[in-house]
């Protein structure tokens, strides 16, 4: 009788251990909700400052490079959420250089003077510099709107 104690002990240690480490590691769902929170932080501050002066432009780079930090930081140990993971760090730091390059171009041309031949010169070369970043920002915009639909389509699935 006591041998048969001792093994319903053991068992009943054994599942408890195996439920509690079952508990602990996190679902695909609640690394898919994490991970979802982060990305439409970031998409959120660009949404919220279009448009607006270099300043703004300047904080929104830093607070872009904050999100990223965040989201390379997460644990995920779901392997398809990690590559999802990863593509939206390349993409927000897209984000975050090609903003903090506009800015830098648009400040230049506030202190560019607009009478000289120099000062034009300047305030030309901004507005190329704020094309291609441009460009390189809606790329990177069509990239995250692939990425969020696919995440979405398999954190969607069971």
């Amino acid at each position: 009788m006591f041998v048969s104690h001792k093994y319903i002990v053991i068992n009943l240690v054994s599942i408890s251990v195996a439920v509690t480490l079952a508990a602990c590691s996190e679902s695909k769902v609640s690394q898919c909700e994490r991970l979802i929170q982060a990305v439409n932080k970031g998409t959120g501050l660009i949404d919220k400052s279009k448009g607006n002066q270099v300043t703004t432009s300047l904080k929104l780079a830093q607070d872009l490079q904050a999100v990223t930090k965040e989201i390379k930081e997460m644990n995920l140990k779901d392997p398809k959420l990690q590559e999802f993971q990863t593509s939206f760090v390349k993409v927000f730091e897209i984000f975050n250089q090609s903003i903090a390059e506009a800015a830098k171009a648009l400040n230049s041309t506030k202190t560019a003077d607009s009478s000289s031949n120099v000062g034009k010169a300047a305030i030309q070369k901004a507005r190329g510099d704020i094309d291609t970043t441009l460009t390189k920002a809606q790329t990177a915009a069509k990239q995250s709107d692939k990425l969020a639909s696919g995440m979405n389509n398999y954190c969607k699935q069971q």
